[in-house]
């Protein structure tokens, strides 16, 4: 008996050995998977919820899922819209507060409210100090037209769900893509609300004859130019006491608040070679978006998820779509590799500060050492006397954006190669 008991007993050990060899293999691989959790890739990050001829719906992952990291921001979701010349978006509500900014084009935007109410809306992102911005209170029914003949529309929305993390499109229409959420009462229910028979009621509102394809449907130019007629421009022809506009002829950054949602809403253009300085925002976890273009983003956080005092720098390559967040007091560096513009959003944006470590302008070390014994500060802090650094940080003459090529070595060459590759880790399918 004793005998037979030994092979089991090997057989056991080996098996918890595997086990645990498995275990760590997969926690390997989730830690190199979360190497720049700050980064979201536009290949694997962005869900298509609905697409057609005429254009598509997607939804980036949820940030929460990305990285333990990144759980302040549970409650937000980014959602792109892009439909072809000449379309709807048929009427819909959604369980969230939505925020639109348009990227490119121009729509279109209705928003229908009880006792017979609606506003009307024209969006441009031709406006050229800040596109086009809209809030949607959650629950209300809007629809969404691109009235131009020629250009595709453009639509990134920051969503804030009033139920859960997930959001939720109700549709009233029946279409080839999916159901109107109307069908799902009992017949009794719309026969009753609406005096009619349920055949009647079917054949009116539900039937598959004349259904449309989906969600976005084609639409012609005579209903476009009625719609027209009743849309007001959003767009303000002064900027106003919120806006905070910063620039050179390197590249220029307009931030808006919206006190209400607490969000900071961005729009910020480079030229190749500019550099950002680094900088970082007080309380602000900004959420940057790709319109066009390429750059290089260095951020500067905690080593691993734990509270330390040792830091790394999270590197990435950005280029159209692609999403990387910005946590609250993390300095970061953006470089411009060709002409590139972002859409930002600012989360708990209330009374936020941008801080600047580099440039003539806001620079808080400069500030350091124009205070009272600020040089003796300075001088403790740095390996440098409080003289030295205040002469080294007065040698940049610009501000904010500055000619990123100044003094770039050679020898930077091989080891940002290196780091490219590190810098395109971190994103996961959703």
């Amino acid at each position: 008996m004793m005998r037979a008991r030994v092979p089991l007993l090997l057989l056991g050990i080996l098996f918890l050995a595997s086990l645990s060899a498995s275990f760590a293999t997969s926690l390997r691989e989730e830690e190199e998977s979360q190497d720049n959790p700050f980064y979201f890739n536009s290949d694997n990050s962005w869900n298509t919820l609905f697409k057609n001829q005429y254009g598509h719906i997607r939804v980036l992952q949820r940030f929460d899922q990305q990285s333990k990291r990144l759980q302040n921001l549970e409650d937000y979701r980014l959602v792109e819209f892009r439909s072809k010349p000449e379309t709807l978006l048929l009427p819909q509500q959604a369980d969230a507060e939505l925020l639109l900014v348009v990227r490119s084009g121009s729509a279109i935007l209705v928003l229908v409210k009880p006792d017979d109410r609606r506003e009307y809306f024209f969006l441009t992102s031709d406006n050229p100090i800040f596109s086009d911005h809209q809030k949607i209170p959650a629950g209300t029914i809007f629809y969404l037209v691109n009235p131009d003949p020629k250009e595709d529309l453009r639509i990134i929305q920051l969503a804030m769900p009033v139920n859960n993390p997930q959001i939720h499109d109700f549709f009233l229409s029946s279409t080839e893509a999916q159901q109107s959420y109307l069908q799902e009462f009992s017949k009794h229910i719309p026969e009753a609300s609406f005096n009619s028979k349920f055949e009647e009621i079917n054949r009116v509102l539900f039937a598959e004859e004349g259904q449309q394809e989906g969600v976005i449907v084609n639409i012609d130019s005579e209903q476009i130019e009625e719609l027209s007629k009743h849309a007001k421009s959003s767009s303000r022809k002064s900027l106003s006491k919120q806006d905070n506009t910063i620039g050179n002829e390197f590249g220029n950054l307009t931030e808006r608040t919206d006190n209400s949602l607490n969000v900071l809403i961005s729009s910020m253009e480079m030229k190749e070679g500019a550099l950002f300085v680094p900088h970082y925002y007080s309380k602000a976890i900004v959420i940057l978006v790709v319109n066009e273009g390429e750059a290089h983003v260095e951020l500067v956080g905690p080593k691993g998820n734990k509270e330390t005092l040792e830091f790394e720098s999270y590197r990435a390559e950005l280029s159209k779509d692609d999403v990387f967040v910005i946590p609250a007091a993390y300095p970061v560096a953006i470089k411009a590799t060709s002409n590139v513009n972002f859409t930002g959003f600012g989360i708990n944006a209330n009374n936020n500060n941008r801080n600047l470590l580099a440039g003539k302008t806001d620079n808080v070390i400069s500030s350091i050492g124009r205070a009272l014994d600020g040089k003796d500060v300075l001088g403790l802090t740095f390996s440098g006397s409080g003289e030295e650094v205040m002469k080294l940080i007065n040698k940049q003459s610009g501000s904010y954006f500055v000619d990123g090529h100044h003094h770039q070595q050679e020898q930077q060459k091989g080891s940002h190669q290196q780091e490219q590759q590190k810098g395109r880790k971190g994103a996961f399918v959703y």
